[in-house]
């Protein structure tokens, strides 16, 4: 119901605002312009859901073998202390555990393409364990919080993205899109828990989280000690070896125990497939909306409300300039990463500037919000969304303040 009340809202502010400026700004081209849209998102919406299929038919495939040889099942034993006390409907042994275990890895190393057909595998398996198959459980909830939260150790992307563009020091943003994501991260799992009644305070869950936070702090260490260069051959590396690390693994693992891997891969594979033709309309309906929105011009006052009210403030308002990735990242990944680039100038020259280096930092800050809803929710037929957009959207928030906050104490 959540997500229909947001999808309708996109369409009716939309449609009032386009209103306002035919009416009394004279613009003649609003309408004309949000129909574009219309049609430009939808085409969209269903280019990305058949290029899904490749990356989606590949990693199922290569999960199914991974099941069917045990090693989901091995990876679930040794994480299920911490997931039973995060995921209490969970029973232990429960395959999803070990598939959210590897999507939030994948989505850690800023693995995009392998980290959605294991999220969407996981949000499946989370199903099998759901007594109200159209509304979402408490366990699907916190995996999808944590996904949109986005924790993100080594932003691939944006760190090529910036290099390409010419930045003098491409990595520089790498420890605050750290802290940015961290905090997210912490806020959206904090936020869930509470309403959940999960209680952090548990032994176990200190345990990890507090072994995970060591890890994050060396990794800083460490990484601080790179150049530029040895940074970006490390982040390609880690991440090359750990993908082609997991097929061997699982593949090795299946040959071991006479798994027939090739129709293990071929029955993932079809199920990825299937799942990729799913997802098309609820794409679609999301981006359409999205575009709408923005088409409309309603995003334009929106960044113009908060300038002039910063100002009046007497704050500092050059960090407006980054607010529409802001805005657009928990709508459209894509549209941000676009509006990332737009602000580093029609010449790039501005990768480097305050507004530069900001904008790279909320890009990867946290995930996109409602892209996630739609695609994880939407490929199991899920209709009530309940708080998790609530959540996602508490989560986004604290990284966005994160982000600027970080971005001033490094760069402003």
């Amino acid at each position: 119901m959540a997500l229909n009340y947001i999808w309708v809202g996109f369409f009716l502010i939309a449609f009032v605002v386009a209103l306002f400026k035919l009416i009394f700004l004279g613009d003649t081209e609003v309408f004309s312009r949000i129909m574009e849209a219309v049609f430009s998102r939808a085409e969209t919406g269903f280019t990305l859901s058949l290029g899904l299929t490749g990356a989606l038919a590949l990693w199922m495939g290569i999960l199914k073998i991974g099941e069917r040889g045990g090693l989901i099942k091995a990876i679930s034993r040794l994480l299920s202390p911490l997931f039973t006390k995060l995921f209490p409907e969970l029973p232990k042994d429960h395959p999803a555990i070990g598939t959210m275990i590897l999507n939030l890895s994948a989505n850690m190393l800023g693995l995009d393409n392998s980290a959605t057909p294991i999220g969407l595998k996981a949000m499946k398996e989370l199903q099998t364990a759901n007594t109200k198959k159209e509304v979402a459980s408490d366990a699907q909830i916190m995996f999808l919080v944590l996904n949109t939260s986005g924790m993100t150790l080594i932003p691939v992307s944006i760190l090529a993205l910036r290099a390409s563009a010419g930045s003098v020091n491409p990595t520089d943003i790498f420890i605050p899109i750290l802290i940015a994501t961290f905090i997210s991260t912490m806020v959206g799992l904090i936020v869930t828990a509470i309403i959940q009644k999960i209680n952090l305070f548990q032994s176990t869950i200190l345990l990890y989280l507090g072994g995970a936070t060591a890890f994050i702090v060396g990794l800083i260490f460490y990484l601080g000690t790179l150049s530029p260069e040895q940074m970006q051959l490390f982040s390609k590396l880690l991440t090359s070896i750990l993908l082609f690390s997991i097929i061997i693994t699982f593949i090795t693992v299946a040959v071991f125990k006479k798994i027939n891997v090739y129709d293990a891969f071929i029955d993932g594979a079809k199920e990825g497939f299937n799942v990729a033709v799913m997802i098309i309309p609820y794409l679609i309906a999301m981006l359409v909306a999205v575009g709408v929105f923005t088409a409309s011009g309603a995003m334009d006052y929106v960044i113009n409300g908060i300038e002039s009210f910063v100002a009046m403030l007497g704050l500092d308002t050059q960090f407006v300039g980054g607010l529409p990735t802001a805005f657009m990242k928990p709508l459209s990944g894509g549209g941000a990463r676009g509006l990332m680039v737009e602000s580093w100038g029609a010449d790039r020259s501005l990768v480097d500037s305050f507004v530069g280096k900001l904008t790279s930092v909320l890009q990867g800050s946290t995930e996109t919000t409602f892209y996630v809803l739609a695609v994880y929710f939407g490929s199991v037929k899920i209709k009530n969304i309940r708080y998790a957009a609530t959540v996602g959207l508490i989560a986004d928030f604290a990284g966005i303040i994160a982000a600027i906050l970080v971005a001033y104490f490094f760069f402003g």
